[in-house]
């Protein structure tokens, strides 16, 4: 597949009612791994399935819900009313598991991504508390990213954390990738081959975000605006971020691919800036 600005920036279809407003599926993103959607469903509203040969990840955006699974039963989980107001919940669910989600407020919102395994794990669920923060760059590089399920997480291939990028910052950066599955002599990863979607939010709705993507050798090299509810496909190269000022971004990032890991290589024209970060952003962290 030929990768372009066009077919990498998946646009919303959200006008502001019930049901899927975003979605990815692996067949038309030309690759293996990731699929995902995200709904929106009104107070008493269901949502029922089987995973299938599939692993899933639920992250609740905003609102609350029931999610009741033959794996077992969750009540009464999720605590923001959006992602900018606190961490996440999310649900981790084996294959061949039957779910069903029951909303409990109006506009509550799940992003749910599922990728196909081989492999058994246990239902999982994620907290505000279990959700560790990190502080990432320096200046106006610095982000904040909450993991939800990161390297390390039992399960098979599903990676996913969120980032927020504060008005004016860069995030991605310096610009990495991971998109060959590399390791050194005595068997360590330094490298995965890994798929990733991008999920925007902006904190007022007409903002947006800037993202590259692009390769060593340029056979991709496009640049994206983001709006809220767009999603960017990283099928392989560097993808640096910028949040247009005014506007702080919020991005959901799923990632699967030859580890359950978030090894990567930064590209070495840029790598230097790293020596020389000025402290962390004061404006960070966005949510505790």
């Amino acid at each position: 597949m030929v990768y372009t600005a066009e077919n990498m920036l998946v646009r919303s279809r959200d006008t502001g009612g019930t049901g899927v407003f975003a979605e990815v599926f692996a067949a038309q993103a030309g690759w293996q791994y990731l699929n995902m959607t995200v709904r929106r469903m009104n107070g008493g509203e269901k949502w029922a399935a089987n995973t299938g040969a599939y692993e899933y990840g639920h992250v609740i955006l905003g609102g609350k819900c029931h999610i009741r699974s033959s794996a077992g039963d969750f009540l009464n989980i999720g605590a923001r009313t959006n992602v900018f107001s606190g961490k996440p919940f999310a649900m981790y669910l084996s294959r061949n598991t039957d779910f069903e989600i029951e909303a409990l407020t109006d506009g509550f919102e799940v992003a749910s991504c599922w990728v196909e395994t081989d492999e058994d794990h246990p239902a999982q669920l994620v907290t505000p508390e279990s959700s560790a923060v990190e502080l990432r760059g320096g200046g106006n590089a610095s982000r904040q990213i909450n993991s939800i399920f990161p390297p390390g997480f039992d399960c098979h291939r599903l990676v996913c954390v969120e980032v927020y990028t504060p008005s004016g910052n860069w995030s991605s950066y310096p610009p990495h990738k991971h998109d060959v599955h590399r390791e050194d002599e005595n068997g360590n990863l330094l490298e995965a081959d890994l798929e990733e979607i991008y999920f925007y939010k902006i904190d007022r709705p007409e903002g947006y975000a800037y993202q590259r993507v692009y390769t060593d050798d340029r056979h991709i090299d496009a640049l994206m605006m983001a709006q809220h509810h767009d999603a960017i496909l990283v099928p392989e190269g560097y993808h640096p971020v910028v949040s247009a000022p005014g506007y702080n971004t919020y991005y959901l990032n799923w990632l699967a691919g030859s580890a359950q890991s978030l090894a990567n290589s930064d590209d070495p024209a840029y790598a230097w800036v790293k020596d020389q970060w000025p402290p962390i952003d004061p404006r960070l962290p966005i949510v505790k």
